[in-house]
């Protein structure tokens, strides 16, 4: 039986899953700087700024919350600090 290794899965533009986490590490710290200078940060401007990429958007969010952000939910879709 054939399984999938997710360390050569291409995703989009052929990257890797670790590419994929590395790209979503680098661009935290960027979107920390917005929430501190604007008190939060919208989703859709996080989708724009990987560009649409889905994987690292929600490696983005996933990153954030680790770091002790609030990422909201669907009604209230923004992160901002608790």
């Amino acid at each position: 039986m054939d399984s999938c290794d997710r360390r050569v899965r291409a995703y989009k533009n052929g990257k890797t899953f670790d590419q994929c986490r590395d790209m979503a590490e680098s661009m935290n710290p960027d979107f920390k700087k917005i929430i501190e200078n604007n008190g939060k940060v919208l989703w859709t401007e996080i989708l724009e700024k990987v560009d649409h990429d889905e994987i690292i958007y929600k490696l983005t969010l996933k990153f954030l919350r680790r770091d002790g952000y609030d990422i909201g939910n669907h009604k209230i879709p923004e992160v901002k600090k608790f």
